[in-house]
Protein backbone atom coordinates (compact mmCIF):
# COMPACT_ATOMS: atom_id res chain seq x y z
CA UNK A 1 0.00 0.00 0.00
CA UNK A 2 1.21 3.49 -0.88
CA UNK A 3 0.66 6.26 1.65
CA UNK A 4 0.14 9.94 0.97
CA UNK A 5 1.77 12.47 3.30
CA UNK A 6 -0.19 14.82 5.56
CA UNK A 7 0.48 17.72 3.17
CA UNK A 8 0.40 17.61 -0.61
CA UNK A 9 0.44 20.96 -2.38
CA UNK A 10 2.29 22.18 -5.45
CA UNK A 11 5.44 22.42 -3.32
CA UNK A 12 5.43 18.69 -2.49
CA UNK A 13 3.86 17.42 -5.72
CA UNK A 14 6.95 16.37 -7.68
CA UNK A 15 8.80 14.66 -4.80
CA UNK A 16 5.59 12.94 -3.70
CA UNK A 17 4.86 11.70 -7.21
CA UNK A 18 8.40 10.36 -7.56
CA UNK A 19 8.07 8.54 -4.23
CA UNK A 20 4.69 7.05 -5.18
CA UNK A 21 5.87 5.89 -8.59
CA UNK A 22 8.96 4.27 -7.13
CA UNK A 23 6.86 2.48 -4.51
CA UNK A 24 4.23 1.42 -7.07
CA UNK A 25 6.88 -0.09 -9.34
CA UNK A 26 8.31 -1.98 -6.37
CA UNK A 27 4.92 -3.54 -5.56
CA UNK A 28 4.85 -7.17 -6.67
CA UNK A 29 1.07 -7.41 -6.97
CA UNK A 30 -1.16 -6.06 -9.70
CA UNK A 31 -3.30 -3.89 -7.40
CA UNK A 32 -2.03 -0.54 -6.22
CA UNK A 33 -3.85 0.99 -3.28
CA UNK A 34 -3.11 4.53 -2.13
CA UNK A 35 -3.95 5.36 1.48
CA UNK A 36 -4.94 9.04 1.66
CA UNK A 37 -6.20 9.07 5.27
CA UNK A 38 -3.28 11.18 6.52
CA UNK A 39 -3.76 13.85 3.84
CA UNK A 40 -5.00 16.94 5.66
CA UNK A 41 -3.56 19.90 3.76
CA UNK A 42 -3.76 19.84 -0.01
CA UNK A 43 -4.57 21.72 -3.17
CA UNK A 44 -5.50 20.56 -6.66
CA UNK A 45 -1.91 19.34 -7.11
CA UNK A 46 -2.91 16.32 -5.02
CA UNK A 47 -5.35 15.31 -7.75
CA UNK A 48 -2.68 15.76 -10.41
CA UNK A 49 -0.32 13.51 -8.44
CA UNK A 50 -2.97 10.82 -8.02
CA UNK A 51 -3.94 10.94 -11.68
CA UNK A 52 -0.34 10.65 -12.86
CA UNK A 53 0.27 7.78 -10.46
CA UNK A 54 -2.89 6.08 -11.78
CA UNK A 55 -1.76 6.60 -15.37
CA UNK A 56 1.63 5.01 -14.67
CA UNK A 57 0.08 2.10 -12.78
CA UNK A 58 -2.30 1.35 -15.64
CA UNK A 59 0.60 1.63 -18.09
CA UNK A 60 2.41 -0.98 -15.99
CA UNK A 61 -0.64 -3.28 -16.09
CA UNK A 62 -1.76 -2.60 -12.51
CA UNK A 63 -5.08 -1.47 -11.12
CA UNK A 64 -5.33 1.68 -9.01
CA UNK A 65 -7.60 2.68 -6.12
CA UNK A 66 -7.60 5.20 -3.28
CA UNK A 67 -8.67 4.75 0.32
CA UNK A 68 -9.59 7.55 2.72
CA UNK A 69 -9.65 10.48 0.30
CA UNK A 70 -10.81 13.59 2.16
CA UNK A 71 -14.41 14.54 1.32
CA UNK A 72 -13.25 17.99 0.17
CA UNK A 73 -10.74 16.47 -2.24
CA UNK A 74 -13.32 13.92 -3.47
CA UNK A 75 -15.68 16.87 -4.08
CA UNK A 76 -12.97 18.71 -6.01
CA UNK A 77 -12.44 15.61 -8.15
CA UNK A 78 -16.18 15.62 -8.84
CA UNK A 79 -16.09 19.26 -9.90
CA UNK A 80 -13.28 18.44 -12.33
CA UNK A 81 -15.21 15.41 -13.60
CA UNK A 82 -12.52 12.90 -12.64
CA UNK A 83 -14.10 11.07 -9.68
CA UNK A 84 -14.43 7.86 -11.66
CA UNK A 85 -10.69 7.87 -12.30
CA UNK A 86 -10.00 7.72 -8.55
CA UNK A 87 -12.07 4.75 -7.37
CA UNK A 88 -12.60 4.46 -3.63
CA UNK A 89 -11.38 1.28 -2.01
CA UNK A 90 -13.19 0.24 1.17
Amino acid sequence: MLVLPAELTSVQAEPCLNMLLKAARAESGTEILVDAKALARFDSSALAVLLECRRECIHDGKTFAVRGLAPRLRELAGLYGISALLPEHA
